[in-house]
């Protein structure tokens, strides 16, 4: 069984927690306009807590390598909701799959919402990985 989640405008943490326990159910989960889901919070406190976490990345041949892509970045927070060293959440990690924008086979196809009016201080992952480059 598929769940197809819109992502736009949905906050990173609560879109996240809600698909792994999706995948840990044995669903398969498609999350489309991974760019424009929110990280709430103040824009300079966000960018100091990626671009050191990216500092610690330690040597570009050994890593560890920590892409700075909108749907890789959304994937690896999903990674930190599951136990993806045991199998039954590294199983789950692979029933997930991140989409920047809408592919062909889905424009049609029904989705969930998870995203509500923008409020308050935030940034978008297309923002963010814009600053981190």
């Amino acid at each position: 069984m598929e769940v197809l989640i819109d992502g736009k405008n949905a906050v990173m943490g609560r879109l996240a927690s809600y698909v792994a326990k999706q995948a840990l159910l044995g669903k398969d989960v498609i999350i489309i306009n991974s760019n424009e889901v929110i990280i709430t919070g103040r824009k300079e406190d966000i960018f100091r807590k990626y671009s050191e976490l990216f500092k610690k990345g330690g040597s570009s041949q050994k890593g560890p390598k920590i892409s700075r892509t909108p749907e890789r970045i959304l994937k690896r927070v999903v990674r930190g909701m599951v136990s993806h060293k045991q199998g039954r959440g590294l199983d789950a990690l692979k029933r997930v799959i991140c989409y920047n924008e809408i592919p062909e086979k889905y424009k049609e196809s029904k989705k969930i919402i998870a995203g509500k009016e923008k409020h308050g201080k935030y940034i978008t992952l297309k923002e963010l990985c814009r600053l981190l480059k």
